[in-house]
């Protein structure tokens, strides 16, 4: 069906596509220009007029936001290519050695290169007994645009996983009970690795940041309020992972992790690292091996009715679980000439669960009796596939920034679980009322995303610039649920619960976007375009809904730079969630005997008009406010049929959220670093919801408190911890939680090696609460999962440790892949 419009339907076997591109690329980059290029070269020398190796260069522009980046080689040299005309600084820093910054320069058109006298850089003695104080990059980071987890620098962050880090992430809550993900209090965040959706749902983006270790990971971005070249998807921004890349000096290096932990059940992590860089070809590739066993536990009670006629279900459910996960990711880059690279990239990952739900429900009746107990047993298995492919080429064409990027993106998820299910049901007096119930669940699903997209950018003079882009996404869902009843002649299909499931959805977009400056104004605006097409059929109910719709998103942003230390800022954005594709399918998914899943195909989108001011101050404290309204907010609800709870996704009326944002690094000693921020917000409902009147309105915060010592004998150590207050989910009500995390670690062999030891949850606080009042029916619960865990990590590296990473690139499907259901 999707081949009657989807315009690259027709195309062949991705991997097939994923050679001829790559093979195109390479041969039209051989005849590309190699033309000249303005060049900012110098060298960085000490007091004793030695030069200093591998020290990090930043070029900057007037307003003191960085154009290009470098590190200085054996010889103290560094050179910055491809500058465009304007007034520069380079600024130097080294660990050892004061901050250095040059005077003020200029870069003509009518030049090839500029000389930068030497920069001295003078040595820092920074000591406070046999403390010796190290650079490097703090856990968060605020930039003007984004906040910038810095992961591989984390001590508390070794050994555990994505989900975890982001647990600790300013304005994120993880809601491991119900498993999704806001960010500044707002659902529907686009959750990206490496710059690619992951096209899963809600629950399975918890799941698969569940299963990816952080010994993988390199930053974590959170990007509030995108430009219009990102896609308009994401309600509430972008959760962009990325994972550890290569390097692109010469030589090689690489790193080599191995840890364990404890809670109550056992860990283990290994991974690989390796970088290799000749001339102009640079290869890079990782591998990371992850074993964890878990627990999880609720204790959740459904009152139905009331008086005479109240029943009550008490659910005391007990889920251990075994994982095994690989993820990896290997890629070369090519640089033809000054001008033109070009780069093809593979990663993936591969997940295993199985897993052993005990799910016991005592019915009460009103004067509190034990009437009959409901049990099921789940021995559950669940794998999953994940492989992405990307070839990009980039290309300058001349030296005043004007540049063309292409990207080729193929990707599929495959998802193949299975749960067996046993139900059993006895009286108070533990006698059989009705034969034992045997029944599995086979809901298999595949998607797979092709995308290409194409960037150009245009400097118009020294202050202003043009950009443009196209892309298209062409997706492909199939979901084939398979529910059965072991009878006496075999397993029956269950026509209520088994369901296939087709969805095509095509994307067409196209932007353009402007930037200039004016003295100390800097003003963005940019329009974005994009059409829909997509195509819902239920196989099974003969069940077909089929939307096309074109929306418009403007986006803008004003930056006034009152002085180096003083940065203004607003910006307004438009932004689209389209429903995911699992939360779209009709199917019956079986929780408990009391409680199940269904989709639902007449979901429509959601639109968000984003609006926000905001102050920084050097760079590093970070006062914003912001206000979204949200229009068709599509929702988690529970609707009681009966004694029977059901769960689904609804489009409610409209959603306001206020938020105020705070940032501040306080530098208390030389070696004492403190990092609070907090997240002030407020959700105000107005919808109506099964006869019942949603206008649930709730004032929450998200405290988080990061600090960071620098100890004798080459020690250092991190606190970090945080605190949601009690907030409002649609129907829900959430409780408080909190956890307080420690981390120590060590550099052994001249920084060749590091151990870490860190604990999670210290007081082992952590646990998920709260509470519905339903039409009938009041919901209360608490769940608890293995949050206190205790580990230990070693990593050696070897071969030359000053290499600069490769090139990041945003690839063709990195906004398509959060929605195989965004959160």
């Amino acid at each position: 069906m999707a081949d009657l419009y989807s315009p690259i339907a027709s195309l062949p076997s991705y991997w097939i596509i994923v050679l001829l591109l790559a093979t195109s690329l390479f041969t039209s980059a051989v005849y590309a220009q190699n033309l000249a290029r303005i060049t900012v070269s110098g060298q960085v020398r000490n007091t004793a007029g030695k030069p200093v190796e591998f020290a990090t260069m930043v070029l900057l522009r007037t307003d003191s936001s960085m154009a290009k980046g470098a590190v200085t080689d054996t010889a103290g040299h560094y050179v910055f290519e491809n500058v465009a005309s304007g007034t520069y600084r380079v600024a130097a820093t080294m660990v050892g050695y004061q901050r250095v910054i040059s005077a003020p320069f200029t870069v003509k058109d009518d030049q090839l290169a500029v000389l930068v006298p030497n920069l001295l850089a003078r040595e820092d003695s920074r000591t406070l007994g046999e403390v010796n104080v190290t650079a490097k990059k703090p856990f968060i980071e605020q930039l003007p645009d984004k906040t910038v987890l810095n992961v591989e620098n984390s001590v508390i962050a070794s050994g555990g996983t994505a989900l975890e880090v982001l647990e600790r992430a300013p304005g994120v809550l993880v809601d491991s009970q119900n498993e999704r993900i806001t960010l500044k209090g707002r659902e529907r965040t686009l959750v990206m690795i490496d710059g690619k959706p992951t096209y899963l749902s809600a629950q399975e983006v918890v799941n698969l940041l569940r299963n990816t270790p952080s010994n993988s990971i390199e930053t974590i971005e959170l990007i509030s309020n995108p430009s219009a070249k990102y896609d308009a998807a994401g309600n509430a921004g972008i959760i962009n992972i990325r994972l550890k890349r290569g390097s692109r000096a010469g030589g090689t290096n690489g790193s080599a992790t191995i840890g364990g932990g404890y809670g109550r059940v056992p860990k283990a992590t290994a991974g690989l690292t390796v970088n290799h860089r000749a001339g102009g070809l640079s290869l890079f590739g990782n591998y990371n091996y992850d074993y964890r066993e878990n627990f999880g536990s609720i204790d959740a009670t459904r009152r139905f009715g009331s008086g005479d006629t109240l029943t009550s279900v008490r659910n005391l459910g007990y889920r251990p679980s075994t994982d095994r996960n690989h993820t990896f990711k290997a890629g070369a880059d090519y640089a033809f000439g000054k001008r033109t690279s070009v780069g093809v990239m593979l990663n993936g990952a591969i997940n295993d669960n199985n897993a052993q739900i005990d799910s016991k429900n005592l019915v009460y009746d009103a004067n509190g009796q034990l009437q009959q107990t409901v049990t099921m047993l789940n021995a559950s298995t669940r794998a999953m596939q994940r492989l992405s492919a990307n070839a990009n080429i980039k290309h300058s064409f001349d030296t005043l920034g004007r540049e063309l990027t292409v990207d080729m993106d193929v990707s599929q998820v495959s998802i193949q679980p299975q749960d067996n299910m046993r139900t059993s049901y006895v009286d108070a007096l533990g006698e059989e009322v009705r034969p034992e119930l045997i029944q599995r669940n086979l809901p298999p699903s595949t998607v797979t995303i092709r995308a290409a997209k194409a960037d150009y950018v245009h400097p118009l003079g020294k202050s202003a610039k043009l950009e443009a882009g196209a892309k298209i996404s062409y997706v492909t869902s199939d979901n084939d649920v398979r529910f059965e009843t072991l009878t006496e002649t075999g397993y029956v299909p269950d026509p209520q619960r088994t369901n296939h499931f087709l969805y095509d959805e095509t994307i067409t977009a196209a932007y353009l976007n402007g930037s200039r400056d004016w003295g100390k104004w800097s003003v963005q605006g940019g329009l974005r375009a994009e059409h829909t097409r997509s195509l819902g059929n239920s196989v099974t109910l003969n069940k077909i809904v089929d939307r096309n719709y074109l929306n418009l998103f403007p986006s803008a942003f004003v930056t006034y730079n009152a002085s180096p230390n003083h940065q203004w800022r607003t910006s307004f954005s438009r932004r689209i969630d389209r429903p995911n594709y699992q939360d779209l399918n009709p199917f019956i998914y079986v929780m408990d005997p009391y409680t199940y899943r269904e989709g639902n195909p007449f979901l429509r989108a959601q639109y968000t008009n984003a609006f926000q001011v905001g102050y920084t101050y050097k760079g590093e404290t970070s006062i914003s406010l912001s206000y979204n309204h949200t229009t068709d907010v599509i929702t988690g609800v529970n609707d009681p049929q009966g004694q029977t709870l059901r769960a689904t996704t609804v489009n409610l009326a409209a959603l306001d959220n206020v938020n105020l944002a705070i940032s501040l690094p306080i530098q208390l000693t030389r070696w004492w670093t403190i990092r609070p921020s907090a997240n002030v917000f407020w959700n105000a409902y107005d919808a109506e919801y099964a006869g019942q009147r949603l206008d649930y309105r709730q004032l929450s915060a998200n405290l988080t408190m990061n600090q960071s010592f620098v100890l004798p004998y080459g020690f250092t150590a991190e606190l970090a911890g945080f605190y949601n207050s009690p907030m409002v989910y649609g129907q829900m009500q959430y409780k408080s939680q909190g956890q307080l995390s420690v981390g120590v670690q060590k550099s052994l062999w001249n920084k060749a090696a590091t151990v870490r030891i860190n604990v999670s949850d210290l007081m082992h606080t952590m646990r998920g609460a709260g509470s519905a009042n339903l039409p009938n029916t009041r919901l209360d619960f608490v769940s608890r999962w293995e949050s206190r865990v205790a580990r230990l990590t070693f990593t050696y590296n070897f071969g030359n440790r000053n290499l600069k990473t490769t090139r990041q690139r945003r690839s063709g499907v990195e906004d398509e892949q959060g929605r195989i259901g965004g959160n």
